[in-house]
């Protein structure tokens, strides 16, 4: 279905903005989804399939992630299309164009995302003035480089993994898409005592039953190499990380990843969702009914725009990592709890408490819709 308003509702969107410049072979798109909270945030992706559709989900998944954090900003996101890894002055070029086309859409801020990074957003806010995950010597923190979505992540299995009867000591941990988000979760779950045990990106898949040495991998990526360059383990296709047995399994990569058509093929206890939206509904409506528990996306990756909008208002990377913490943990224990006394499921109930918050906050409003 191409017609985003098909999937509008009384949250929003407030607006959907197509920006188009042949001569720069610019096409891109912004979806401000809500902005009762305050001016939305969320990140720029760039990638050659991204869509309409796409973006509004993603900005859907902002607002829910941002009220549920207990963030003053709404939901939006932007996506551009084209290959993440084009040359550095056409990305500077198109990126530049789109900031520019967007100067006077005070709703919603940049951020980074996919295909993007603080250098990205560097140029963004020389553009404009409004963008975070800026570079260090702007004022910025390097939610990236620190780890912060993954911060957010090891928290959240700190909460959740009782719940789950799993002890993070000596706990398999698989990860799809070892990146930004998926190196650091696997840093700071190996420091409490987790093994990983497989790890896949756009290359493929390795898997090592008797655990994969996070730092290795991690300086083996920085090096511009692949998961299937570490020397000890099996290379598997990319998609063979579904087939990895674990107790924990995170998505840290592309939307809808896990379908219908592949979900049973999951062997694990614990899903956290690095990733934004990367089950589809009625993947994770299986997994539920077979008792796995799934931790939202809003819920459990937040971590990045916690740092996000707290840079934003100039606050240091120790006050954001005591924040990511402390709002991570309170929002998976109130969704686990909600599940356990009501027999919710963990996505019904964390969409239980993000709409309570954004309704509240549209009541305030002279045009309370949006």
């Amino acid at each position: 279905m191409n017609d985003i308003f098909a999937f509008g509702d009384e949250l929003g969107p407030a607006k959907v903005i197509h920006v188009y410049e042949p001569t720069l072979g610019l096409r891109a798109v912004l979806v401000v989804d809500n902005v009762a909270r305050g001016p939305s945030i969320g990140g720029l992706r760039v990638a050659p399939d991204v869509s309409t559709v796409e973006c509004f989900r993603l900005a859907r998944a902002m607002t829910l992630k941002n009220s549920a954090a207990g963030l003053a900003h709404g939901g939006g996101k932007s996506v551009l299309y084209g290959d993440p890894r084009m040359p550095r002055e056409q990305k500077e070029r198109l990126i530049r164009a789109f900031a520019h086309a967007l100067r006077n859409e005070q709703d919603y801020i940049f951020g980074p995302d996919m295909g993007t990074d603080e250098t990205c957003m560097a140029w963004v806010k020389d553009e404009i003035g409004r963008a975070t995950g800026l570079p260090a010597a702007m004022g910025g923190i390097p939610l990236d480089e620190i780890g912060a979505t993954g911060w957010g992540l090891f928290h959240c299995a700190e909460v959740a993994a009782p719940y789950c009867g799993i002890k993070l000591t000596g706990a398999r941990v698989a990860i799809q898409g070892y990146g930004a988000v998926g190196k650091h979760a696997a840093r700071f779950l190996a420091q409490r005592g987790a093994m990983l045990v497989a790890a896949s990106d756009s290359h493929g898949t390795l898997r090592n039953p008797r655990g994969i040495d996070v730092d290795k991998l991690a300086r083996l990526k920085d090096d511009g190499k692949t998961v299937c360059d570490y020397p000890d383990g099996a290379r598997l296709d990319r998609d063979a990380v579904i087939d990895v047995e674990c107790e924990i399994w995170i998505p840290a990569a592309r939307p809808d990843v896990v379908r219908e058509d592949n979900v049973q093929r999951l062997k694990t206890r614990l899903v956290l969702q690095g990733a934004n939206i990367p089950f589809t509904p009625g993947a994770e409506k299986i997994l539920h009914d077979k008792g796995v528990i799934v931790i939202p996306d809003f819920i459990a990756n937040a971590g990045g725009v916690i740092c996000a909008a707290m840079e934003y208002r100039g606050a240091t990377e120790r006050a954001a990592f005591q924040a990511i913490e402390e709002k991570i943990r309170a929002n998976t224990e109130a969704v686990l709890a909600a599940v356990k006394a009501r027999n919710l499921s963990p996505r019904a109930a964390a969409l239980e408490l993000a709409t309570q918050r954004v309704k509240q906050a549209m009541s305030y409003r002279r045009w309370p819709i949006f």
